[in-house]
Order: C-alpha cells, then sequence, then structure tokens
C-alpha cells in the first residue's frame, strides 16, 4: 500500500538523508588485518624456511608497536613455534598457524594478501589498511635520567605493569617490575609527570634498552 500523501511516482528522497551515515559508514576492520600487520613486523608473514625469524637467542614474546595515521597499534607477539603464534591486540588474543596455503587467524583461512615495502606494511582485505612499524628508540629519550622515556635497563620479562596512560606520577613512583637475572627490578618514575603511553604489557619479553613508559614532555 502506498504511504498516505504519496501520489504515484513519488520517491521518498528523506529515506536516503535519513539513513546516509549508515550508507556512507566504513566497514568493520577485520580482526585478522591488524593480526597480519604484527605478523609481518615480526618476519613472520612470508617466512622463506620454517625458521625464518626465529633465533636461540630472541625472545619468545615481544611487543609490536604500528602506527596508523594518527593512530598507534600496540600488540603482543608469543611464539611457540615456526608455525604457531599467538598475537593479543585490543584486548584480545588470535591464535595463528601458518598452513601450507597460508597463515590461519582463530581457526580460519586469513583471506588477504600483504605487501611490506621496508617499515611499511600494506594489508589488503576490503581496502587497503597502511601500517607502519613503529620504532620506540626513536622517541625522544635525550632527557637522560630525568627525561620522558623510561627504558629498560636489561633483557627481561615484564612481570607487571602498575600505570596507565592520563595517569599522575610522582618521582619515585613505582611504573613496573622487570624480571631479569633472576630478580625482580622496580623501575620508577625519575620526575613527576603525567604518563602518555605505556609501550608494553606484562608478559611482554624485552631487550636493553627498549621503550617500556613513555611521559608527557614537561611544559
Amino acid at each position: 500500500a502506498r504511504h498516505p500523501g504519496f501520489a504515484a511516482g513519488d520517491v521518498d528522497t528523506g529515506l536516503i538523508e535519513r539513513d546516509l551515515a549508515a550508507l556512507i559508514a566504513a566497514p568493520p576492520l577485520p580482526p585478522a588485518v591488524p593480526v597480519a600487520a604484527v605478523l609481518a613486523a615480526a618476519d613472520l608473514w612470508q617466512a622463506a624456511t620454517p625458521v625464518a625469524g626465529f633465533a636461540l637467542w630472541a625472545p619468545l614474546a615481544r611487543s609490536i608497536a604500528l602506527s596508523q595515521g594518527e593512530a598507534t597499534v600496540q600488540a603482543t607477539l608469543r611464539v611457540s613455534g615456526p608455525d604457531r603464534a599467538e598475537v593479543e591486540v585490543g584486548g584480545q588474543r588470535h591464535l595463528c598457524q601458518r598452513q601450507p596455503a597460508g597463515w590461519w587467524i582463530d581457526g580460519a583461512p586469513a583471506g588477504i594478501e600483504l605487501v611490506r615495502v621496508g617499515d611499511a606494511i600494506h594489508v589488503f582485505a576490503g581496502g587497503c589498511h597502511s601500517y607502519r612499524i613503529s620504532d620506540p628508540l626513536a622517541r625522544d629519550t635525550s632527557g637522560g635520567p630525568g627525561g620522558n622515556v623510561t627504558l629498560s635497563p636489561m633483557p627481561g620479562l615484564v612481570k607487571s605493569v602498575h600505570v596507565v596512560p592520563g595517569q599522575s606520577v610522582a618521582a619515585g613512583d613505582r611504573l613496573a617490575v622487570l624480571e631479569a637475572m633472576k630478580m625482580e627490578h622496580v623501575l620508577t618514575a625519575a620526575r613527576d609527570g603525567v604518563i602518555a603511553e605505556v609501550l608494553v604489557t606484562a608478559g611482554a619479553q624485552v631487550e636493553a634498552g627498549a621503550a617500556l613508559v613513555v611521559l608527557e614532555p614537561e611544559a
């Protein structure tokens, strides 16, 4: 039945206007996209041999930061073998298994194409999603011990993290606990300030000099 007040041939153009936001909204990002980017950042996506990307001295877990425009993607990669890995990103854990035809993510084929050129990673899935591998050590560390960045003094395991972005801290406040050489080392704030970024999560294996926590620049 025709809506009352509409004559034959009338078109309800208001329908498009009312639903315009839904019509032009970008589709949700497939969870496999950032996971694939993390695997590529670790040189695991297109390994030429079963042991590519692995070394006896390499950590089994590591933090990886990717930038996407103004946004930053923080992820933790845990490797259990040359063909098995777990990627935690956005608070979600994804199981990854390499099959003869490529990577499976969460029990299903990834179904995406990926190209890496240097530090740039381009993932093709319902469009092109581009990431760049962030280098935490390239951040401002010029302030030395009283600077903006807290660095890992040695290779070790992050046992716990005690701060979140936006939190105010005073000099000497506990930021994180690092386990190294069978001892726990408490890392504290070098000055008063506000937490800008937390670059690691509990359980991450870090190398000496890795950036862990960043304070906002002093005014």
